[in-house]
């Protein structure tokens, strides 16, 4: 399809879409013109949400967090002023001041204006107790009921305001504007004041002891939780005191570092201990038995005062041990020491004459070995024993550990509960002393109408109606499925077109005279067309003298167009033969009333006259009949064939193809076979088998010749 299609069907519609374009501008105006004006009131309420000063303290105090904060304030607070409950009170005040009022600002509806004065005032009386109370009306109470029918009947319910009524924050500003459109000039600013007032009323009552509510809470929750740390706190301090706990883990410092030192000592006295042992061993190996009986012997009486010597020793080692290695100690230590170092001594220089007093020395330093390995065994002993009293000490304060990290734990856990909620006090505290404080900047006032909208309106329904022809027209056209140009029907079949013949309006033209020269400019178009298909027609005989012309159904034209074709031949002086073929519908017979019928012709040859000896017709008498029914095909063959030495083209007048074989049978004998398509036509999906056909007769079909179409030029051959 072309744009060129729609454009053509615009034009042949164009003064039906201008009568609906002016019926829909002129019933506009009607309904317009007596359309009230509009009044529209707004005020301005100021919040403080965006003074800087006011949120110096606040905990997020950076630029996005802040900007976070104004939005979700400025949105809850336009959500509050669009509460249903406020604008239920709006509603109630309307109605109050329209039924009490000598100068309502509206009429009260036909359905309501018989109520009676005792009705009137049960009606105020109901609306100023739920106005007191801020209560809505109840759909299930029939009274109610109807109340609430008479605030919908004047406007005034929720619903209906809200369509007239904004809300919303000013840019970035710190303001919140509220306007409401209507037709009267004080209604305007009634309802937005009497708004605005039940909004700032709503929040100081209403949010602001919501805050103290929360303030009043979080103390109570603060001193719950500051005795609950105290208690904490004191059962930790009378465990310590009934146990004796001064600082538990300076305690276990003290005794573990103890203990790693005893054991250093012991350590080091057991590597004392092995080297006098090994020491000893090595003088006992230089010593033979009689040797040493006789110095046993000699110095038994020196022995004795070692032996007493070494006892006070290791007595006062002990004590040195168990006190801690205390250094007062030290002194009477070293002087025991060296008293037992002088009497060994003394032994040695008080030997006798002895045999063998070259290992005197030996002996004298054997015996002040064994007393140090001695004292460093008394010493291990010492050790071991205060170790085990500082473990028993060390493990008897893992319990008490144990305890005193639970009560600890407890006192944490108690303190940061605590310190949660006071900083939670805290902050809604100074939120509370700082929070907004919302105030209407200036009363809404009665103000001039609105530029009026009713030129506007009026054109902008004749738009919507031109629009909607236009809209119809191309879905109308997009749908259409009717092939209407020559290229339209070859994109179709994928078949040539030979041309095409233009719409003749009137009766049926006389064709005899169709190339007199007074009919010459009425039939101008239709004679250059059927030049251009006689043209064509004869590119593709080429030779050939036998044209078959059908159609696809009956009524489309094929006739006219063959006569036609017999006339444009004789005006070129060609003798033609035209034969009605159409044994169903034999019109050419019925309107010549020719002398030689088919039926007689093909069953004995007769004369056939010629009109004004160039045209000769050959009829039938129709019936139920067919070609090859009338005489065989080699016998029709060369009756046709002596039929073309006497005429120079012969034309057929064929069924259409939809009475299968009877047309076909004819198409047997054609040279050349073209086909008649109306325009305006749909191809239905029963005749593509016929399409299927003239494709498979190749050669033998000529082409289409659109009959009937809306063209201003003379048609080309068109081929796929």
């Amino acid at each position: 399809m072309e744009l060129s299609s729609y454009f053509s069907l615009l034009g042949k519609y164009k003064y039906i879409i201008i009568i609906i374009v002016l019926a829909t501008v002129t019933g506009s105006y009607f309904l317009v013109k007596n359309l009230p004006g509009e009044y529209i009131s707004s005020t301005q309420i100021a919040t403080g949400i965006v003074d800087a000063s006011r949120h110096l303290l606040d905990k997020d105090n950076t630029p996005n967090a802040q900007q976070d904060q104004i939005t979700r304030e400025f949105s809850n607070l336009t959500e509050i002023i669009k509460l249903k409950k406020l604008i239920d009170n709006v509603s109630y005040q309307l109605i109050i001041h329209d039924l009490s009022s000598p100068r309502p600002f509206r009429k009260l509806n036909h359905q309501f204006k018989g109520l009676s004065q005792p009705a009137i005032e049960h009606a105020l009386q109901v609306f100023r107790y739920k106005l007191k109370n801020g209560e809505p009306l109840s759909l299930y109470n029939k009274d109610e009921s109807g109340l609430n029918q008479l605030l919908i009947s004047m406007k005034y319910d929720e619903r209906d305001l809200r369509k007239d009524l904004t809300v919303d924050r000013d840019g970035e500003s710190d303001f919140i504007t509220i306007t409401f459109t209507s037709e009267n000039p004080e209604l305007s600013p009634f309802v937005v004041n009497t708004l605005c007032k039940e909004f700032l009323d709503y929040y100081t009552v209403n949010v602001k002891q919501n805050e103290s509510n929360a303030i009043d809470f979080l103390s109570k929750l603060l001193d719950e939780k500051r005795n609950a740390l105290s208690q904490k706190k004191d059962s930790l301090q009378q465990y310590k005191i009934k146990n004796g706990i001064l600082n538990l883990d300076d305690q276990a410092k003290d005794i573990f570092a103890q203990i790693l030192v005893y054991k250093d000592k012991k350590i080091e006295a057991e590597r004392t201990i092995s080297s006098y042992d090994g020491a000893v061993k090595a003088i006992n190996d230089r010593f033979d038995p009689q040797n040493r009986k006789y110095i046993e012997s000699t110095i038994s009486q020196y022995n004795q005062a070692i032996t007493n010597t070494e006892d006070q020793l290791r007595t006062l080692n002990d004590q040195y041990v168990h006190s801690g290695f205390n250094p007062t100690y030290k002194p009477t230590l070293d002087s025991l020491q060296k008293q037992l170092t002088a009497e060994i001594d003394n032994t040695s220089d008080r030997y006798i004459t002895n045999p063998l007093v070259n290992k005197d020395n030996l002996v004298a330093k054997k015996l002040e070995l064994e007393v140090s390995r001695d004292l460093a065994k008394y010493s291990v002993q010492a050790i071991d024993k205060e170790l085990d009293d500082l473990s028993a000490r060390f493990k008897r304060l893992v319990p008490f550990d144990a305890t005193v990290k639970t009560y600890e734990y407890d006192v944490t856990i108690a303190s940061q509960e605590y310190l949660d909620v006071l900083n939670k006090y805290n902050a809604i505290n100074l939120q509370s002393n700082f929070s907004i404080k919302l105030m209407q900047v200036e009363a809404a006032t009665p103000d001039v109408a609105e530029p009026s909208k009713k030129m506007l309106l009026i054109v902008l329904s004749g738009l919507v109606s031109l629009f909607l022809c236009l809209v119809v027209l191309f879905i109308l056209y997009y749908l259409d499925d009717n092939i209407k140009e020559p290229i339209d029907l070859v994109n179709r079949t994928q078949l040539p077109l030979l041309g095409s013949l233009n719409f003749i309006s009137g009766p049926m033209p006389d064709l005899k005279k169709l190339w007199d020269v007074e009919n010459r400019q009425r039939m101008q178009q239709f004679k250059e067309l059927l030049r251009s298909v006689r043209f064509e027609i004869d590119q593709e005989l080429k030779g050939g003298k036998i044209l078959g012309v059908t159609s696809l159904a009956a009524g489309e034209g094929k006739t006219l167009l063959a006569t036609s074709l017999a006339y444009s031949y004789s005006a070129i002086n060609k003798k033609v033969l035209l034969i009605d073929g159409n044994f169903n519908n034999p019109s050419i017979s019925k309107s010549i009333q020719p002398k030689v019928y088919v039926e007689d012709y093909f069953r004995n040859s007769a004369y056939i006259e010629r009109d004004n000896n160039s045209i000769g017709v050959l009829g039938n008498r129709g019936g139920d009949v067919t070609l090859l029914e009338i005489n065989d095909e080699q016998h029709i063959q060369n009756e046709l064939n002596d039929l073309k030495l006497g005429y120079d083209i012969i034309i057929i007048d064929l069924p259409p193809l939809d009475s299968l074989n009877m047309s076909k049978e004819w198409i047997l004998f054609t040279n050349k076979t073209i086909s008649v398509f109306e325009a305006d036509k749909s191809i239905s999906r029963s005749q593509g088998q016929y399409i299927d056909y003239l494709k498979l007769l190749n050669n033998k079909f000529a082409g289409w010749v659109l009959n009937k179409a809306a063209i201003n030029t003379h048609s080309k051959k068109a081929k796929s």
